[in-house]
């Protein structure tokens, strides 16, 4: 059988994540990259409704649209590829710095296989944990190899995967939870050359709180880090201490 993947990102299409992404994920399939034309950083799960789209081809089997990773995917499997090529796998990535803990909730690289996960494709969320290192070469194979995996084994519905890769070789792959990082908004305030105020939003970090098995422990200790995640937000512990409220007159 031949594979076919859907590659996207929050980069955006230049970045060498993704082109690292897709020339691994070529060795063991037939690749569609549909990503944004700039880099969309932090665009979470948001989808463009205010103002249309534009998609471009750049190349054979690849095209840019000038919106966020969830609005690639949506156009991707909706409109770009033909419903009779539908991908059997979506992989996003690989991002420029981890997706660990409470990130992940802010990163386009997630938002982007949770959008497939949630139109029934099978999704993979990659980042190296790194800001700086340019070199992806081990994170594309390690992206390639759990690629396989999925496509030869599958996923649970509605599921898709977290993973985050250390830099260097790493030294095996644990099955983690979401982390909960240690950290504060900081708002820096400026003035611009005509006077008026404007604000960049930035953050100060102290770590992460150890819980056990967490993404952040296995990635800190080496380890590929896989965190399976679905886009049903239901805290059910909470679900379970709130059933009384059932009988709640309003």
């Amino acid at each position: 059988m031949s594979f076919r993947i859907l590659v996207t990102n929050d980069d955006g299409i230049h970045s060498a994540g993704i082109n690292a992404l897709e020339s691994a994920l070529r060795e063991i399939g037939e690749v569609f990259v549909v990503a944004p034309e700039s880099e969309m950083s932090a665009a979470s799960h948001s989808l463009t409704i205010s103002r249309p789209l534009r998609i471009r081809q750049v190349g054979e089997r690849r095209w840019t649209v000038d919106g966020t990773p969830t609005d690639c995917v949506t156009l991707a499997i909706n409109k770009i590829i033909p419903p009779e090529l539908r991908p059997h796998l979506c992989a996003s990535g690989i991002n420029h710095g981890s997706n660990l803990g409470d990130d992940a909730t802010y990163s386009g690289t997630v938002a982007g296989a949770m959008e497939a996960a949630i139109l029934g494709v099978p999704a993979l969320a990659f980042s190296l944990t790194s800001n700086n290192d340019e070199d992806f070469t081990e994170a594309a194979r390690v992206a390639r190899e759990i690629a396989l995996k999925v496509l030869e084994e599958g996923l649970p519905q509605g599921t898709l995967l977290n993973v985050n890769i250390p830099i260097g070789k790493p030294l095996g792959v644990r099955i983690t939870k979401q982390g909960l990082k240690n950290a504060r908004p900081i708002i820096y305030e400026h003035t611009d050359p005509r006077g008026k105020p404007y604000y960049w939003i930035g953050e100060e970090r102290n770590g992460y709180y150890r819980e056990g098995n967490t993404d952040f422990e296995a990635v800190e200790e080496g380890y590929v880090s896989i965190t399976p995640m679905k886009s049903d937000l239901t805290d059910y512990k909470a679900f379970e201490a709130l059933k009384s409220w059932d009988r709640l007159i309003v």
